[in-house]
């Protein structure tokens, strides 16, 4: 007897679904088809462990199994569940009338309980778009799934439950999730708080322009100054997730199992990757391509903490995805695309010993160790990042005030004005929603100086021997200031704020 029953496959952040076609004939054996990976083709012993103990067992008879289409790779466990339910319907254990209306997905354990999948998001979508009257899955994953509206979501914890299910001996019970007041009831306040920072408010201005305008920025500074502190509290001040972002954002921590069960991610991700990282950690890839770190901070933060100690190859594949904002992964037979939007704050020390120029430096580096050590860092790499910031130790009396610094809610209230302006400015525009995804085209048409601006700017370049990648970065900056302070023009003095914001720039900084 021939069943078909629905499971499904993530490439990218797209699902696919996968037709499981099960014939029982006579004869003796045991047949998986379809380009099925190890962990699939062993699924035959889970399935009869959890078979037989729960009263059921795997007919001794010829079973050919088909998972179609038959040249797409499938992997992992999930599909025990799909298998299992398949072979019981083939062999008229169970009833198979309503088992071509759901899509079924769950690895199983030896005594029958569902262990949860990745991707449970994706798959719901697509389950949704071809019309299945509902999804059966791990428990786990019930919340994650039931985001999805006008699709019953189904969550298990035991093959008996499903068997039950179809044999109309038990009734499941839909998981219910209103996405949009639960988003709006789960939006919670990030962990760090700039009002633990003592001193530091030029570079608490600096990160606040990084947040309006959506500006790349690397913190330069000796051990113990403050980096890594400040860098965690930047997403405190950047502006909520929208609705859409959000489901973005969970889409692609489902693909990798990373969701937890209130099902919808709320708090813009920060990701900090330990230097050792590969590049394909980084990026994303792999034989069965999966998100990097690069795509799990979408729409979030990416901190690389000693930013020269990473590799360079790591480094330089980054280029790309910080351009496009997504990241395209190409194989022989497939090709696919996970997005990259998101902020990249950097720190650094000044030179290998991590106290150039300071007399009071227990370690001491001399300028040529320091060059090579800036150097490498590539050119092309800075030019993608528009602010560069010294950071240097806070004084004892700073350190030892009593009196909180300003708290992020504060600053995040200027953060938001100013990112409205620039929704309003880019409203025409699809791809561009704030000022650091400014193209040369925005560039001229938003960042027009007057004649004192100008002459100010062509002054510093000459003076400070800025490179002509700063001008264009040195724009965008005085754009985000200006909308700081809700002006319309760019001013001189907007500028001359910016213009402090280039320091690798400058000559005897990188060669």
């Amino acid at each position: 007897m021939l069943v078909k029953v629905y499971g499904s496959a993530v490439f990218g952040v797209e699902a696919t679904t996968i037709t499981v076609e099960v014939n029982i004939d006579k004869g003796i054996g045991y047949h998986l088809v379809g380009l099925p990976d190890n962990a699939i083709k062993e699924s035959n012993y889970r399935i009869a462990a959890a078979l037989q103990n729960n009263g059921y067992k795997i007919p001794g008879k010829k079973i050919t199994i088909n998972m179609a289409p038959a040249d797409m790779r499938k992997e992992g466990a999930a599909y025990d569940l799909t298998l299992a339910l398949g072979i019981l319907a083939a062999s008229n254990q169970i009833n198979h009338q309503n088992l071509n209306k759901y899509l079924i997905m769950g690895e199983l354990s030896l005594d029958g309980s569902i262990q949860p999948i990745k991707g449970a998001l994706p798959i719901a979508i697509q389950a949704q778009k071809e019309g299945f009257k509902g999804f059966i899955l791990p428990k786990e994953n019930a919340n994650e799934a039931a985001i999805v509206n006008n699709l019953d979501v189904y969550g298990v914890e035991n093959i008996k439950e499903v068997i039950d299910f179809f044999e109309g001996k038990s009734i499941l019970q839909p998981t219910f999730f209103n996405t949009r007041e639960e988003f709006f009831k789960s939006i919670d306040f990030p962990e760090f708080d700039f009002s633990d920072v003592k001193g530091q408010e030029s570079i608490k201005r600096c990160m606040e322009i990084a947040a309006a305008g959506g500006h790349n920025i690397i913190l330069i500074g000796p051990p113990g100054s403050g980096k890594t502190m400040l860098a965690k509290r930047l997403p405190s001040i950047l502006p909520p997730m929208t609705l859409h972002e959000a489901l973005e954002t969970t889409k692609i921590h489902s693909v990798v199992g990373k969701v937890k069960n209130s099902g919808l991610m709320t708090l813009r991700p920060f990701r900090s990757p330990h230097h050792t990282i590969s590049d394909v950690a980084l990026v994303g890839g792999g034989t069965y391509p999966q998100p990097g770190e690069i795509s799990l901070a979408h729409n979030g933060v990416l901190f690389l903490d000693e930013l020269p100690e990473f590799k360079r190859s790591v480094l330089e594949v980054m280029r790309q995805p910080l351009e496009d904002r997504e990241v395209t992964i190409s194989r022989a037979k497939f090709t696919v695309n996970y997005p990259s939007s998101f902020m990249l704050v950097a720190s650094m020390n000044p030179s290998p010993g991590g106290y150039f120029n300071d007399p009071d430096a227990p370690i001491s580096s001399s300028p040529a160790e320091m060059q090579r050590y800036l150097n490498k860092i590539s050119g092309p790499l800075l030019d993608r990042i528009d602010i560069h910031i010294e950071v240097t130790p806070v004084p004892f009396d700073k350190l030892s005030e009593a009196r909180k610094g300003e708290p992020s809610h504060i600053i995040r209230e200027r953060v938001i004005k100013a990112r409205q302006i620039q929704t309003h400015r880019f409203e025409n525009n699809e791809k561009i929603h704030y000022n650091a995804q400014m193209n040369t085209k925005q560039i001229d048409k938003f960042c027009k100086l007057e004649a004192d601006s100008k002459e100010l700017l062509k002054n510093a370049m000459e003076r400070l021997h800025l490179s002509a990648r700063a001008y264009d970065r040195i724009l965008k900056v005085s754009r985000t200031i200006a909308d700081l302070e809700a002006q319309n023009q760019i001013q001189s003095h907007h500028i001359s704020e910016a213009i402090q914001y280039r320091s690798l720039d400058r000559e005897g900084w990188l060669g």
